[in-house]
């Protein structure tokens, strides 16, 4: 497994019993992991009642030939900010290469190509994001119980929002019934 310091295209999952109800069955997609600090796109859960229509309409873009996907609640940080994490096969001015997996598009761009029918095959749309300061998550990391897997795209693309959670877990050979917030002693 990589350094826990350079996590970048890979996927952070909240173990049972974090201790913040923000992150519970949390699945982030990390997208930047440096000495700066690490920030990462929030893939468990929707917000209700929100489509992606809603959210072209609200920035006066039509819809066209767009699918109507959920957005997804990205993390407590700047709620009202959209992010668009999507295949390589199209990149914008200020899209970001994460890993070799995904691409990270935060502006009008991506979401008038979507529209249009021009914009990336495969994509998932968010609010928020998740956002660490230098060594924060590293700290967090070794104390809450962040667990680590790989990101594989099938998760990201194919996998519905409420299982995720725990295809991840099972896609790393763990069965996430058998996780507990509990700890023993020998």
């Amino acid at each position: 497994m990589d350094s826990p310091r350079f996590l970048s295209g890979q996927f952070l999952l909240a173990m049972p019993g974090i201790g913040d109800p923000r992150f519970e069955k949390a699945v982030i997609a990390m997208c930047v992991h440096d000495e700066e600090g690490a920030l990462g796109i929030g893939l468990g859960r929707v917000i209700p009642r929100l489509g992606f229509h809603d959210l072209l309409k609200q920035l006066e873009i039509d819809p066209g030939s767009a699918p109507n996907l959920p957005i997804h609640h990205g993390g407590p940080v700047e709620p009202q900010r959209g992010f668009i994490l999507h295949s390589p096969d199209w990149g914008g001015g200020e899209s970001v290469q994460v890993g070799k997996r995904w691409m990270l598009s935060a502006t009008l761009d991506v979401l008038k190509a979507i529209a249009e029918g021009k914009g990336p095959s495969r994509w998932v749309a968010a609010l928020g994001y998740a956002g660490w300061g230098p060594g924060q998550l590293e700290e967090e990391m070794g104390r809450h119980g962040w667990f680590v897997t790989p990101g594989d795209e099938s998760l990201l693309y194919e996998c519905e929002t409420a299982g995720r959670w725990a295809a991840a877990f099972k896609g790393a050979g763990i069965d996430p019934r058998l996780l507990t917030a509990e700890s023993g002693t020998a």
